[in-house]
């Protein structure tokens, strides 16, 4: 498991096969297929696990069926068979979904369209669940849909995940196999000379700075790949936000893709955690990449109008906002100046100096992108990475000792004691935020910042992690100003209803 965290000078003891830099989804992935392969391989995180985008996404493990409407069937087709793949392997944090995607009079695109797109869907996917609801059967699934020239839906269906849980999941396994992880470790430098690459670190938790030696060095920093890189910039930040909307004000039962009265963009509309999550916008993101990613006004006015034009009569306002994410995604730049919507989702890796850089991608197809990057660093060779592509043996096993929820996150109780203890011992939490914002997410699917849980459990806490009280209120104050700022509902008057 992660548990203690090793030192800077156990560390630079050790001579590292990998050393991967970024603890998101990609890096975890990098991580896990190195480890499994017997390498020694280390990740490092500046911040927390899966701080940056990695727990902003919109928490879909799909094929993306826009993807083939701009002509990309095969990365609809790997991100489909990788998707079949995690719901084969991690029932329960990984679960099929319904999605229902509206068909009005006079809307493109209409019925046969759709199925069309839907039939080759399922079958690059190999499985058949597309399928026609009428008029009434809509009704019935989602009474309070907009009834507006409404005509019907076509079904079908992709799947869930916490992706915070995802990566969380995906490093565990990693350690099994042997690779070490560290947060709150901070790469300051990366110098290469025959030997191989000395990366200069600072522990921000110990307050101390060292050095580690590793043969290959893979950059996964995902929107901030371009700071290591050594090479022109690649990555264009692009901002997606999303609502977490009381569900008891905004209930759905199965993923609403309907689409805004403004721009015509598709937004999803899904029941997650226990909420009603809405999202996302797409928008360039030109602000500093230190700053915490935030919603901004403009982006939450715009989710709003979209979520009371398709359910109108709900009157949904930011009072019904329990709490707001923003991710920026790592998209490959065209430097065709396009739409940021149009922007392909494909990753990219490329070299400089030695050091691997990969960014980009889907979260549903981290495997394939980390076992291209092993490629570009020699670690494996061309057929161990066609073999880890073809592959079905599993990479993740059953966790014997760790309760069901870790296993099974999307049913589990969040407040369940034991849970709790193994996130405390397990999970190498640092900070308050940590465990509110990540390793669960009490903190946005509860109204007031989850302060009710966090009241209930603080001797817990304060005994597993050996917090007095002055560490608490550090720890509490930190917590509530971060969620305030940067996952709080955004006030002010209406500023415009356009978000791109």
């Amino acid at each position: 498991m992660l548990g203690k965290r090793q030192d800077m000078t156990q560390l630079a003891d050790q001579q590292w096969d990998l050393l991967v830099i970024g603890g998101g989804i990609t890096g975890a992935g990098v991580m896990l297929e190195a480890a499994r392969r017997g390498l020694k391989v280390l990740l490092v995180e500046q911040r927390d696990y899966a701080w940056g985008t990695s727990s902003r996404s919109s928490k879909m493990v799909h094929g993306g069926l826009r993807y083939i409407a701009q002509g990309d069937v095969k990365l609809t087709r790997h991100s489909l068979l990788e998707r079949e793949r995690l719901l084969r392997e991690l029932p329960g944090l990984v679960e099929r979904a319904t999605y229902l995607f509206p068909l009005r009079k006079g809307v493109f695109p209409g019925r046969w369209p759709m199925k069309a797109i839907l039939w080759l869907y399922d079958f690059l996917a190999g499985i058949r669940d597309h399928r026609y609801l009428s008029l009434q059967q809509v009704k019935e699934r989602a009474p309070s849909l907009n009834a507006d020239g409404l005509t019907g839906a076509m079904s079908y269906t992709d799947a869930l995940t916490d992706d915070c849980r995802l990566v969380m999941r995906t490093l565990l396994e990693g350690a099994r196999h042997g690779g070490v992880a560290c947060n709150y470790l901070q790469v300051t430098s990366v110098k290469r000379d025959e030997k191989g690459f000395t990366v200069s670190l600072n522990d921000q938790v110990a307050d101390q700075d060292g050095a580690v030696r590793a043969a290959q060095v893979i950059n996964a920093t995902g929107a901030w790949a371009d700071r290591f890189s050594g090479s022109e910039a690649r990555v264009r930040p692009l901002r997606g936000s999303h609502l977490f909307v009381d569900p008891e004000r905004l209930p759905v039962s199965d993923c609403l893709t309907v689409m805004h009265p403004d721009d015509g963009r598709p937004v999803f509309v899904f029941p997650w955690e226990g909420v009603t999550c809405v999202g996302t916008t797409d928008l360039d993101h030109p602000q500093d990449m230190d700053i915490e990613a935030s919603a901004s006004s403009q982006e939450v006015d715009y989710l709003l109008t979209l979520i009371n034009s398709q359910f109108p009569g709900r009157d949904i306002s930011r009072k019904d906002v329990f709490a707001t994410i923003a991710g920026v995604r790592p998209v490959i730049a065209s430097g065709k100046g396009v739409d940021p919507s149009k922007e392909r989702r494909d990753h990219a890796v490329w070299g400089d100096n030695g050091v691997v850089t990969v960014s980009g991608g889907k979260l549903t197809t981290f495997r394939l992108i980390a076992l291209d990057a092993l490629l570009a660093t020699g670690l494996i060779d061309e057929a161990a990475h066609r073999q880890g592509q073809k592959t079905r043996d599993p990479m993740y096993r059953p966790l014997e000792s760790a309760p069901s929820a870790v296993e099974n996150f999307l049913h589990a109780n969040q407040d369940d004691t034991a849970f709790f203890d193994w996130l405390l011992e397990h999970e190498a939490v640092e900070h308050l935020d940590d465990l509110m914002l990540r390793r669960t997410r009490l903190g946005l699917t509860r109204p007031h910042a989850g302060q009710a849980v966090i009241e209930q459990r603080r001797l817990q806490i304060q005994s597993a992690l050996g917090w007095d009280d002055v560490r608490w209120q550090q720890e509490l104050d930190r917590y509530l100003n971060i969620h305030q700022q940067f996952y709080g509902v955004p006030t002010g008057v209406l500023e415009s209803r356009k978000a791109s």
